[in-house]
């Protein structure tokens, strides 16, 4: 069947189902591609063990006839969901060490549904970043590259390890998850589909904390029936999260018919930036322009308070992750500081904290505790509070109207240089102007490979849709990505 890797979700169960190829063999064949890549800096935790015994047990599985969707394909973990058994670090040397004795949830349904691991992906640290600049394991490397040029360019953060993964057919498919676009701006960088499903849909049982209000696990694919595969397999209520939904999870790849006629699409005004490339600018025209081709109806549409989302998600996700990660203080897992004699709890902790969090954590948790404090917390936080309840009700008075989906740009650029943009945190922050949004409203989105910017790099279009309706948000994907025909492959230089 050739070079097993580089075969989707879909295809590969299809081969499996018939016996055209085995489990092991898929999962051999990803392995050998893993070893051969470490120029990419991907995969951070090897598990061939794992993953060769989970292959064995899920070709058994096929062959008895028991066997769910995921069953037998080999897919990447991001270093934030808890493993049980296998370092589970989130990019940080303050959880060095840290073996699980639990499984996250997500991963926990993938492994029951017959998925193989792999091992765990590179990612920004507790997931902090825009370009996976910020990991302890140093950075993750987008396969692709601009022309001839040679220059390492970013995958995107923070689920920079499980971006660059899939587009280089390290594996099938990854889990990634999405905070403030931590998914679709490293899948729209790399030319892969990623989508953050309704905030509840997935659990965060088991996810480290990054902002726990904002945080979200979803899939990262090479297609959109794909991630309709994968999202169906990771979905499901779990008593364990107080924020997961009840709610029925649907066959999500029977909702791909392609049949987009009469949906209402909006396009925002407020989307349109001053010094938008140009290249941006027409991929967001012709990706209109392919959805009314497809029957749709596009639609201006206003969402007015669009321009306060990118600081006031900057002031509640530092604020939660303050909260979040005062556990890591030495005592009882992780990393832990070498004291001097007469240290006493106050330099433990200063010390520990000192030398476990990089610069950009340290920054945040500043951010963040500062506008906690007594002083501010009303001028800051609680106004951030405010703006996200009117950039929820811009959202809901849309869909009001009749409104099916909203077509954006997913990043205001193709994938920079590695270094171009990391003295400067507000450019980075900027990275997140077009995804932040949907965090902030709890909302589904999905980035899709839409076209080429002039050095050959990928770009994406985002699709926002209703809560809890990812199956009619897939379909629109599918039709997106039928009519744009993105089929090109970073060429190997690892």
């Amino acid at each position: 069947m050739g070079e097993l890797n580089k075969l989707g979700l879909a295809e590969a169960r299809d081969a499996l189902r018939v016996g055209d190829v085995t489990s092991v063999e898929l999962t051999e064949a990803c392995l050998a591609e893993i070893e051969g890549a470490g120029a990419l800096n991907a995969f951070v935790h090897d598990t061939p063990d794992i993953a060769r015994a989970q292959a064995a047990a899920a070709d058994a599985r096929i062959a008895a006839g028991d066997a769910p969707a995921m069953c037998g394909l080999p897919i990447g973990i991001k270093d934030l969901f808890c493993t049980k058994g296998v370092p589970s670090q989130a990019g940080s040397r303050i959880l060095e060490g840290f073996l699980p004795e639990y499984e996250s949830t997500v991963s926990q349904n993938l492994l029951d549904a017959g998925a193989v691991m792999l091992g765990k992906l590179n990612m920004d640290e507790f997931a902090m970043g825009s370009s996976n600049e910020t990991s302890v394991y140093g950075n993750a490397v987008n396969p692709w590259r601009r022309g001839n040029d040679t220059a390492e360019l970013t995958p995107g953060g923070s689920s920079g390890g499980s971006a660059s993964a899939v587009a280089a057919d390290l594996c099938l498919a990854a889990t990634g998850t999405d905070t403030g676009g931590s998914i679709r701006q490293p899948a729209a960088f790399t030319g892969i589909t990623g989508i953050k499903p309704t905030y509840g849909r997935c659990s965060r049982w088991g996810v480290v904390a990054f902002a726990s209000s904002l945080d979200q696990a979803g899939p990262m694919t090479k297609s959109v029936r794909d991630a309709a595969i994968m999202l169906e397999a990771m979905c499901g209520h779990d008593p364990k999260d107080s924020t997961s939904a009840d709610l029925p999870v649907p066959n999500f790849e029977a909702m791909l018919t392609g049949d987009i006629k009469g949906k209402k699409i909006g396009i925002p005004k407020e989307y349109r930036m001053d010094g938008m490339p140009t290249e941006i600018e027409t991929l967001w025209a012709d990706g209109a322009a392919m959805l009314r081709d497809a029957g749709a109806e596009i639609v201006d549409i206003s969402l007015p308070h669009t321009q306060y989302a990118l600081p006031a998600y900057y002031v509640i996700a530092p604020a939660e992750a303050s909260s979040n990660l005062a556990r890591y203080d030495g005592v009882r897992y992780g990393h832990r500081a070498k004291l001097d004699h007469g240290d006493g709890i106050t330099e433990m902790y200063e010390k520990t904290r000192a030398e476990g969090f990089g610069a950009e954590v340290q920054r945040r948790v500043m951010i963040g505790t500062y506008v906690l404090s007594a002083g501010f917390y009303d001028a800051y936080y609680n106004r951030a509070r405010k703006v996200r309840t009117l950039i929820k009700r811009d959202f809901e008075n849309v869909f009001a109207t009749g409104i099916d989906a909203i077509l954006t740009p997913a990043t205001p650029s193709a994938a920079f240089g590695l270094g171009e943009a990391s003295d400067d945190p507000v450019q980075m922050y900027l990275n997140d102007v077009f995804t932040v949004t949907v965090n902030m409203a709890g909302l589904p989105g999905i980035a899709v490979p839409a076209g080429m910017d002039g050095q050959g790099l990928p770009l994406g279009l985002q699709l926002i849709g209703r809560p809890w309706e990812e199956g009619d948000l897939l379909n629109t994907a599918y039709a997106l990505e039928a009519r744009a025909g993105f089929v090109a492959k970073p060429q190997k230089w690892w």
